[in-house]
């Protein structure tokens, strides 16, 4: 079974899926296209219409079977909302997804962070890569309901009135505060705290500091860093500055959601965001971004991220030094939809640095329950650091390679001689303390964390890949 962080997946067998949220929850579906928009209202499943062309709601379960889908159909999301919508989900105990398989098998299971304004989350997507399928977990929030997911995917809702739309995530839907307002295009992905780098670290040439004239670093015609730079100023938090790697990319993917009329982290063309960093020259320790549509100029942009703690979280994070912008109008409605990118730039140092964070972080957990420390292994590095980065090269999540390697061949192949082997995985974290209390929140994680039979350790971080970050724990006893 595949314990899930967010931005993690999992290969799915042949064959129907259940899908399952216990508790006091509702759940729905939407089946859609390449493009993320449904063909028409029967693509969204709910308690009043319980079923569509291979998607089947029975109570609380919901049974996928991928080749029954529409022709065309290549991704189902799960979205869950309170069973009581007077009661906000974050009084609620977070959803957890379990996922079965025909035989009974437990396949999957995910618990996103606890809501927090957010009324519906989209939990989790079914989706095709290739002949093959796969189950993603997500856990972003919207905090309009239903009815803002079901217009973002195409659905034709009509309501007496349309409140104010109101961003749930580090990366928004709709205009700031004030502004007119233009109904939002494609889910709104949340790149905050989780789903930050990825394995797969190349050694580039980011710069740190310097003046514009410095290679990497380019001039702001936009009159985008004054807002940026006094609102982290305000935070406590130091400057940014452009980097023209990193404003290629955002270029890159702002256009691609235009083309789309719809904000994703992945945009049609199959391509992350994240990817789209490395791809541009930009090897990163840590990134975060904003994928919004509506602000007209740079300083809306930033008074719309500052409108919500999330967002305003990943603009003034002291952490990051470089930044890239860009905005791209939809060519069919004008609506600009922007990028933007934040980093910390790879040097091995700053690896070494933050892989070295994780050790004390984890010996903290282990003395609270009365453990004694382990020690930083280096052989065990090499084996965790390797399969960070092969994740991120060769586009998987999981513990086994693609041919069938396993952590105990890992850590053998670098010469470790431990006997007693075990690994924890994530992806998408941005700084060693989140990743340690990402595991320690997880029961599978957090058990090996506390094994009194392991005495070594190894971490390995690697930036790139759909999540952004992936990380690797590696113990040996």
């Amino acid at each position: 079974m595949s314990e899930l962080v967010p931005g993690g997946n999992t290969p799915l067998p042949d064959g129907a899926v259940t899908l399952r949220v216990p508790g006091p929850f509702d759940v729905s579906a939407l089946v859609t296209d390449d493009g993320g928009t449904v063909r028409g209202d029967g693509d969204f499943v709910f308690y009043n219409q319980p079923a569509a062309p291979g998607v089947r709601l029975d109570g609380g379960r919901l049974t996928v079977d991928p080749p029954r889908l529409r022709p065309g159909a290549s991704r189902v999301t799960v979205v869950v909302s309170p069973a009581d919508l007077t009661t906000p989900l974050g009084r609620l105990p977070s959803p957890t997804l379990q996922v079965t398989a025909q035989d009974g098998r437990v396949l999957a299971r995910f618990t996103p962070p606890r809501p927090q304004r957010e009324t519906v989350l989209l939990l989790a997507e079914v989706y095709r890569r290739g002949p093959a399928w796969k189950l993603r977990a997500l856990g972003q929030g919207y905090a309009d309901g239903l009815a803002g997911i079901a217009r973002d995917f195409g659905v034709d809702v009509t309501e007496d009135t349309a409140p104010p739309r109101v961003p749930a995530a580090d990366t928004g839907r709709g205009r700031p505060p004030g502004a007119p307002r233009t109904p939002a295009r494609g889910p709104a992905f949340a790149q905050g705290p989780g789903r930050g780098a990825g394995p797969g670290y190349v050694p580039g040439t980011a710069a740190r500091g310097g003046s514009p004239g410095t290679p990497g670093h380019v001039p702001d015609p936009d009159g985008f860093l004054g807002p940026v730079n006094s609102a982290r100023a305000a935070a406590g938090s130091p400057p940014v500055r452009l980097d023209a790697r990193l404003t290629d990319a955002a270029r890159s993917h702002a256009g691609a959601m235009a083309a789309s009329g719809r904000l994703a982290a992945e945009a049609p063309d199959g391509v992350f965001v994240h990817q789209r960093v490395i791809s541009a020259g930009y090897a990163y320790l840590t990134v975060g971004e904003h994928l919004v549509s509506g602000p007209r100029t740079p300083r809306e942009f930033v008074e719309y991220c500052l409108s919500a703690a999330p967002s305003r979280r990943t603009l003034c994070d002291p952490a990051f030094s470089d930044a890239g912008l860009a905005h791209v109008p939809d060519a069919r409605t004008g609506d600009l939809y922007w990028t933007a990118l934040w980093a910390v730039p790879f040097t091995p140092a700053g690896l070494d640095r933050t892989a070295r964070e994780v050790v004390p972080l984890t010996n903290a957990e282990r003395a609270s329950a009365g453990l004694p420390p382990l020690t930083a292994d280096v052989k065990l590095t090499v084996a965790a650091q390797a399969h960070s980065a092969d994740m991120v090269a060769r586009d998987f999540y999981a513990h086994t390679s693609p041919e069938g390697g396993r952590p105990w061949d890992r850590a053998a192949a670098a010469g470790s001689a431990h006997r007693a082997i075990g690994e924890n995985i994530a992806c998408g974290q941005r700084s060693p303390a989140e990743v340690v209390q990402g595991w320690m929140d997880s029961p599978g994680h957090r058990a090996n964390i506390l094994k009194r039979d392991f005495t070594h350790l190894g971490i390995g971080l690697a930036g790139g890949g759909r999540a952004g970050t992936y990380w690797t724990q590696l113990f040996g006893g």
